[in-house]
C-alpha cells in the first residue's frame, strides 16, 4: 500500500495554519508530536487530538453566530 495522500485543500494555506493548531491542542492534551510524521502515536492519543480540535472548531463556530 502506498504512503500518498491524495486530499487536496480548498484552501491551499489553510495546511500551515492546520498544523499549528493540531500541535497547540496536542500539547494542551499532553501528547507529544513532532514536526512531520506522527504515525507512531496511539490512535487514543491521536482521537483525543482530532476531537479537541473538532471541538475548538464547534466552539469558535457557534461564538461566530
Amino acid at each position: 500500500m502506498s504512503n500518498q495522500n491524495n486530499n487536496q485543500s480548498v484552501v491551499p494555506n489553510a495546511r500551515e495554519a492546520l498544523d499549528r493548531f493540531k500541535m497547540e491542542v496536542a500539547s494542551q492534551v499532553g501528547v507529544s508530536l513532532k514536526q512531520g510524521y506522527n504515525g507512531d502515536i496511539a490512535a487514543k492519543d491521536a482521537g483525543r487530538i482530532g476531537g479537541n480540535m473538532v471541538k475548538k472548531m464547534i466552539q469558535q463556530y457557534e461564538q461566530n453566530l
